[in-house]
Order: C-alpha cells, then structure tokens, then sequence
C-alpha cells in the first residue's frame, strides 16, 4: 500500500520506472471508477514529486519538508486543482481562462504559466474532467499541446471516452482498477463506516470497487427500494406511470437537498443499468456476472423478453443517457417519465405492457 492508498501499487510502480528514465509526460488521463482513490493519488504523486527531502523518482515524500506539510494542508502555490462546483453541471470556462476583463489573466492555463515558488514545477490536478464542455476543453487544448517547462497536468475522470479526442491524444493514459471487495469491506470499518465486518463484507459485494459507492449503500432505504425495483423490472405488466410514482417517491423522501435527491436517482438509474446488462447476458447466453436479486429478476424477465438481448442492450445504453441527464441538472420527473417510457417502448412491439 503506497501513501495509504489501497490497490494501485503496480501504477506506482509504473510512475517509479517512468520517473527512473527521465520520462515523465506532461499530461496524465486518470480513469476508472468513481470512489477508488484516482483523486488521492494525484495529489499524493504531487506531494512526491515537489518533496524537498526526497527524490523524486523514490515516489516516498517525507512527510515533514515545508513541500510536504503545504501539499497535505492544500495550501502548497505549486499544486493547483480545479473541480466542478457542487451546483454547476459543469466547470465553468473561468476556472481555466478567467472571465470577462480578466480572461487570460487568471484562471488555472495563466497560473500554470507562472514560476514555481517554492518548487520547481507547478502541478495541476482537474478533477471532474468528464465535465469540460467542448468550450472549456478547447481552451485547455492549448495548454496540453504546448505545456509550461516542467509542469505536470493530471486529469481525472471516469471513461476515456467522455473526454474530447484532442485531449485523449494529448494525454498518457491511466486506468485505475476497482477495489477488491474484501478491501473496501476493511475500508468500511477501519473509517468507520459500517460496525460490523459482516454487513460490511455485503455492502462491498454490491459496490463494484468503488469505496464511494458502498457509501451510498449504507441508506437503509436503498434496499427496500431495491427489492420492489427489480421486482417492478421483472413485471413485463408493469405500468410506466405507477413505476415513475414509484420511483420519484424514493427520489423525493430523500429530503429537500438537491444532492440527496441527485443521488437517490443515480442509484436507480445504475440498478437498471445493471438490470438490462445482466438481461441481455441472460439472452445471449453468456456467463452472469450480477448478484443474486438482478441475476433472478433478469432471468423472470426473460422469459418474456421477445426483443432479444440487442433490445436488452438498447434499454441499458438509455439508461446510460438517463444518468448523464441527471448530471446536467435535467427536471427529475419529466427526465424519469420520458426515461422509462422510452424503456417501456424498446420492448413494447413485442410485449404488452400496460400503460
């Protein structure tokens, strides 16, 4: 375990070789799920990099340097980061150039062109990079194509492809791999999260690796609405209206806050997510991967799904555009209407579902 991070010593060690050789890139894509620690890990490999008492290519920061305690405060000059506000859909194009009088007079591609202070290179961290507009990413282009003498750009998103082709081709690619299930389950206790070593050890066995995810678990809630969800999925009766009924009344008993509510849906959008891949496994005879609940639900399904497991796969690829809609800030009811609706249409030239 590097820096108390869990599960990417083999990308530390790649970094190591890469630093051994005088090879550093200029820009670094970090990609993988949400929740494993990318974030951590570049401000970590910053802290290493811009150590005064260690060398570079040793990736071990002392700890104890002015570097050091700057970059484990957020206070180091040297580290700069820009992340998506928690009420933008997006990062706003001023993060990266300014705005109005000051545009190119501030913002993260000026700051990055300024002289290290105490360091002797300056290291941008973007988190949220799956958020550039096609504006914002234009106006970094520049920036990546010709980056400042020594400066280190680490980009964090999700998927290689929600970022713009110019900036893939500019960028090293990362992947960072889920979490194992017993290291998120150790996780889950050593934070404090979960008590008991048991429900932890369930709760990881759902979170697909993501130690953000198995947080969102701990609502006692999810799982009720879980069961009636799959169940409401594997109905080729159900009726769109009362499963959107359904469905909002989870979103809305999360409270008043904006993010709750967010979060809520994002859950239920993935549970159907997973629901139709594991449909369209079923159908096409392929190995399960899902657990248990989904595994059952899709079989039932199934047995009355007459679209085939291409139509299982088009239900799954609008899901997929549904949970992008929840980040761009769409209505909730009329992005869950049209979204289930559209659902109820793929498999409605075959099956009679009730409206």
């Amino acid at each position: 375990m590097w820096q108390g991070i869990e599960g990417h010593d083999a990308i530390v060690d790649m970094f190591r070789r890469t630093l051994e050789r005088g090879r550093l890139a200029s820009t670094y894509l970090f990609v993988g799920p949400s929740g494993v620690g990318k974030r951590t890990f570049a401000h970590r490999l910053a802290q290493a990099l811009l150590c005064r008492a260690s060398p570079a290519q040793r990736l071990e920061p002392c700890g104890r340097c002015e570097s050091c305690l700057m970059a484990q405060a957020g206070t180091h000059p040297d580290i700069l980061e820009v992340a998506k506000p928690a009420d933008r859909a997006e990062i706003p194009v001023r993060l990266l150039i300014g705005a109005g009088e000051r545009r190119m007079q501030e913002g993260l591609c000026h700051d990055l062109w300024q002289k290290p202070l105490p360091g002797s290179r300056r290291i941008a961290v973007i988190d949220d990079a799956d958020d550039l507009n096609e504006e914002g990413a234009n106006c970094l282009l520049k920036t990546l194509e010709e980056p400042p003498p020594g400066a280190v750009i680490f980009l964090i998103g999700t998927s290689a492809q929600r970022q713009l082709p110019t900036i893939r081709s500019r960028a090293q690619l990362v992947r960072f791999q889920p979490l194992e299930p017993a290291t998120v389950a150790r996780l889950l206790v050593e934070r404090g999260m979960v008590a008991d070593e048991a429900e932890a050890a369930r709760i990881a066995q759902y979170s697909d690796g993501s130690l953000e995810r198995a947080g969102e678990l701990l609502d006692a809630d999810y799982w009720t609405f879980r069961r009636t969800w799959l169940a409401e999925l594997a109905d080729p009766r159900a009726s769109v209206l009362e499963a959107s009924k359904q469905l909002l009344a989870f979103v809305e008993e999360a409270g008043k806050e904006a993010a709750a509510r967010r979060k809520r849906l994002r859950q239920a959008i993935d549970l159907t997510t997973d629901f139709f891949m594991e449909l369209a496994r079923v159908l096409a005879g392929a190995p399960n991967l899902g657990d248990d609940e989904i595994r059952r639900a899709s079989q039932r399904r199934s047995e009355t799904w007459l679209t085939g497991d291409e139509g299982a796969l088009e239900a799954a690829a609008r899901c997929l555009e549904a949970r992008e809609q929840v980040e761009r800030y769409v209505n909730q009811a009329t992005l869950v209407e049209c979204w289930l609706d559209d659902l109820a249409s793929i498999a409605e030239s075959n099956t009679q579902v009730a409206k």
